[in-house]
């Protein structure tokens, strides 16, 4: 997978990712699309996600939409982890849900990051804003397929 192609490389690297990311995969998440900067990710609410009101757990919405900002931040090819990340919840998910979380890159320059993740139900009902932060640490995401390399 080279630069010149960057769709591909960003979906070689969600694939490459998510066969290591058990937490995703026993949490049901999908990765439904990605692409150089960009990820869409998803999840049901099911029982086991509920918390004590009846209602999805705010750690799991919080869980998704920063799984959606990994995916995007990684895309590149260069092993990128969260510097700060804040969540702002606006509606509850309830049982059935299928949540949805769409991170897109706001700005990247050097080593470093800023990503919205915007979380919706099947309805599209806005359930939670998600803003990251992220910062380019060394490694490739594929190992011998370097991206861009860090200054």
């Amino acid at each position: 997978m080279s630069e010149s192609n960057p769709v591909a490389l960003a979906r070689a690297c969600a694939e490459s990712m998510y066969a290591r990311d058990t937490a995703s995969q026993e949490l049901g998440i999908t990765v439904d699309s990605v692409g150089p900067g960009t990820a869409t990710l998803s999840m049901v609410v099911n029982e086991r996600k509920l918390n004590g009101h009846g209602i999805c757990h705010g750690g799991l919405i919080f869980t998704l939409a920063d799984t959606a900002f990994a995916f995007a931040c990684n895309s590149y090819n260069v092993n990128t982890v969260a510097q700060h990340c804040q969540i702002s919840f606006l509606a509850p998910a309830r049982l059935g849900d299928r949540l949805t979380a769409v991170a897109t890159e706001i700005h990247k320059s050097g080593r470093n990051g800023l990503y919205d993740i915007r979380v919706t139900n099947q309805n599209g009902e806005h359930i939670a804003e998600f803003r990251g932060a992220s910062r380019q640490i060394k490694g490739a995401v594929i190992a011998g397929n370097e991206g861009e390399t860090p200054s």
